[in-house]
Order: C-alpha cells, then sequence, then structure tokens
C-alpha cells in the first residue's frame, strides 16, 4: 500500500450472517484496507481462512462484548469502518406477528435484545475509542419497517417495534457522539430484501429484481459509507442511498 494513502481499519458485528460476511469478504479484498476485525457468534472456516480477516467469537454478553470492544480497538485505534450487521426476525419458537393476539413476552424479549439492544451494546463498547477518531463511519442494520411513517401494513409487532427503537437509540447516540466523537458519522441503513435466512420464508411475495445478493448490499452498502461524512446526525438510508421517513 502506498504511503501516500491512509489505511482503512474496519470492523463488522455480526460477520456470520449473509450481509456481515459479504461485508467482511468485500473488505478482506480491498487494499484501502490493512485491518479487517470480525465478530461472530462461532467464527466459520471461510471467516477464519480468509487473508486479511481477523476472526473473534463472541457469546454477545455484556461483559463480553466490552472486553472485545476494548480488544479491538488497542489492535485498530485508527477504526475507520464499522458495520454492525445484527438482526432477527423468526426463530424456532418465534416469527412476525400477524396480531395482536400473538404477542409473547418470551418472543418479543428477544427480537428486541438481538435488534436494538445488542447493537447500542456494542455502539457504547465502541464509542470511547472513537473520540479522536477524525473520520469513522458506522452502518448499523435496520429495517425500512421500522419506520413509523412507512408504516401502512401494521403487523409485525416485534420486529417493527425493535427496528424503531434502534433508530431512536442511534439518533440519542448520534446527539451525543457530536460532542464527544465528532469524527463519527451514524447510519441507519436498511438493505432491501436479501436472499438470507432470515428473509427465506418470506421470500415468495418479493417483486422480481428486488430480491437481492449479500454480495450486491455490502457493495451498496460500501457505496453509502464511502459517501457520508461525519456530521453530527444520523442519517436513515436504504441500499440506494434514499432517506426513508421516521
Amino acid at each position: 500500500m502506498s504511503d501516500s494513502v491512509t489505511a482503512i481499519q474496519g470492523l463488522v458485528v455480526g460477520a456470520g450472517g449473509g450481509i456481515g460476511s459479504a461485508v467482511a469478504q468485500r473488505w478482506s479484498q480491498d487494499s484501502r484496507f490493512d485491518a479487517v476485525w470480525t465478530v461472530s457468534r462461532q467464527a466459520s472456516a471461510e471467516l477464519t481462512s480468509t487473508v486479511g480477516l481477523r476472526p473473534l467469537s463472541t457469546d454477545h454478553s455484556e461483559d463480553h462484548i466490552a472486553e472485545m470492544a476494548q480488544q479491538i480497538l488497542r489492535g485498530s485505534p485508527r477504526l475507520s469502518r464499522i458495520v454492525i450487521a445484527l438482526g432477527t426476525l423468526h426463530g424456532p419458537s418465534y416469527g412476525p406477528e400477524k396480531s395482536l393476539d400473538a404477542l409473547q413476552l418470551a418472543a418479543m424479549q428477544e427480537v428486541y435484545r438481538v435488534n436494538c439492544v445488542l447493537p447500542m451494546l456494542w455502539l457504547a463498547a465502541l464509542a470511547s475509542g472513537l473520540r479522536k477518531n477524525p473520520d469513522c463511519r458506522i452502518a448499523v442494520l435496520s429495517a425500512r419497517v421500522g419506520s413509523i411513517g412507512d408504516n401502512r401494513l401494521g403487523g409485525w409487532y416485534s420486529y417493527r417495534s425493535a427496528k424503531a427503537a434502534l433508530n431512536m437509540g442511534l439518533r440519542s447516540a448520534s446527539i451525543e457522539l457530536a460532542r464527544r466523537a465528532k469524527g463519527v458519522k451514524l447510519i441507519s441503513f436498511h438493505p432491501g430484501t436479501v436472499d438470507t435466512a432470515l428473509s427465506e420464508p418470506f421470500q415468495r411475495g418479493v417483486p422480481e429484481g428486488k430480491l437481492f445478493a449479500p454480495g450486491f448490499v455490502a457493495e451498496r452498502l460500501d457505496r453509502v459509507l464511502e459517501a457520508q461524512v461525519p456530521d453530527g446526525q444520523l442519517s436513515y438510508l436504504d441500499w440506494a442511498g434514499e432517506a426513508i421517513p421516521w
């Protein structure tokens, strides 16, 4: 790498998922990056064997998140690209609710934990190490269905509410970071409908051309990150770089 080119250090949280893995693979092939950390519940053989990646495994407990964040920040004090790609819509015992009658406490808690609580805990753990960073762009996976203004169909109570809560948490964080870490840019990112395990049961009604490959979304996310600059604001953007109503 030329000395005239400033090296980029990246982090992908949730690198075991379709989007996170695609972002990690893309960055591993980008000569601008001299370090790419990946965090997942289990470091896959693919991530472990990819040259240029630094895979870590986590249980996403609060203490472990704090420990891992400090390890990453010590190793990459110039961390400048972060993608937090955590999310769940369905599992063995829960799925998106169609009516109020379907709401269950355990399912709601799990959906909130993965979609809102864990991303915010990761952001909180990393924030102190970003104060002197002049340019750190952070994209957190949200969803268009988290938009209150765009909700015309109802349903999907837990997922919609968790993503809306995430957006509010990120908005508050952007206000705080505008004072404490002026070089940070926060982005709440809607990837569209992606061909991953999360969307698989719901792909039947997706219009032609609107089911995206993870690699395509990783490329679009990269474009969004490159187009943004630190401005003390939270941007709520889709895969095309278009703003989404709150």
